[in-house]
C-alpha cells in the first residue's frame, strides 16, 4: 500500500480527512466489476493514482476557506470590481465526471473593504474542489464574498461544459452551463445588475 502520509504533493488536508487506501480497495472492486483485471501491467497502479488524484481534486471538502481570505481596507473605494475568466475544474455530485469552465465575480466594497485579487480566485479554486453542482458552486462564492467583506453589491456568473453531458447521454459537446447569483444591490437594483453583468460581457481582446 502507497504511503500517502510522506506524500508532500497531497494537500494536508486530504492526507488528515481522507481514507486513502479504502480508495484504493474501491477502485479495485470498480475495476473488477466491470471485467477488467487491476493486476494486469497497465491497471496495477492506478487504484493509486486515483487516490492521489481524489486527494487533489476533493481538498475543498477538508481546506478551512477562511484560510484563502485575505482583507484589505482601501478608503474610499465604493466602485465596481470585476475578476474575471477564473478557471475552475469542479467534479459534478450525479456522475462524479469533471464539468470546468470559467468564473466571473463583480463585487462593489463597503466601508472600503476589498479582497486580494488572487484571493477571490483561491475562493472559486477551493469551493470547487469537492462534490459539486454549478448552481451551488455559484451561490456559494457569492456568499462568501458577501460573508467575507460584507460587499453592498455582489454578482457571479459561471460558464461551464459538464462531461456528464458531453461523453454519455445526450452527448453535446462545446454546450455551456450558464448559472448566476445576484447577492445586494445587484439583485434589488436593475441598474446595479445590468451594469455588473455589461462588465462581464465586455468584449475580451483574442
Amino acid at each position: 500500500m502507497y504511503d500517502y502520509d510522506n506524500d508532500l504533493n497531497i494537500p494536508q488536508e486530504s492526507r488528515e480527512n481522507m481514507d486513502l487506501p479504502a480508495i484504493e480497495d474501491a477502485v479495485r472492486t470498480i475495476l473488477k466489476a466491470i471485467g477488467e483485471d487491476p493486476e494486469r501491467e497497465g491497471l496495477q497502479e492506478t487504484p493509486q493514482r486515483v487516490a492521489r488524484m481524489y486527494a487533489e481534486v476533493f481538498s475543498g471538502l477538508h481546506r478551512d476557506i477562511s484560510k484563502d481570505v485575505k482583507v484589505f481596507t482601501e478608503t474610499g473605494n465604493d466602485e465596481m470590481i470585476l475578476i474575471g475568466d477564473i478557471p475552475f475544474y469542479s467534479m459534478c455530485e450525479h456522475h462524479l465526471l469533471p464539468f470546468h469552465g470559467k468564473a466571473h465575480v463583480v463585487y462593489i466594497p463597503r466601508d472600503g473593504k476589498i479582497l486580494g485579487l488572487s484571493k477571490v480566485a483561491r475562493i472559486v479554486d477551493t469551493l470547487s474542489r469537492k462534490p459539486q453542482l454549478q448552481e451551488r458552486l455559484t451561490s456559494e462564492i457569492a456568499d462568501k464574498i458577501i460573508e467575507s467583506v460584507n460587499a453592498s453589491s455582489v454578482c457571479v456568473v459561471i460558464e461551464a461544459e459538464h462531461l456528464c453531458m458531453t461523453m454519455r447521454g445526450i452527448r453535446k459537446p462545446g454546450s455551456k452551463t450558464v448559472t448566476s447569483a445576484m447577492r445586494g444591490g445587484c439583485r434589488t437594483d436593475a441598474r446595479t445588475r445590468n451594469e455588473a453583468l455589461a462588465l462581464i460581457n465586455r468584449p475580451r481582446n483574442s
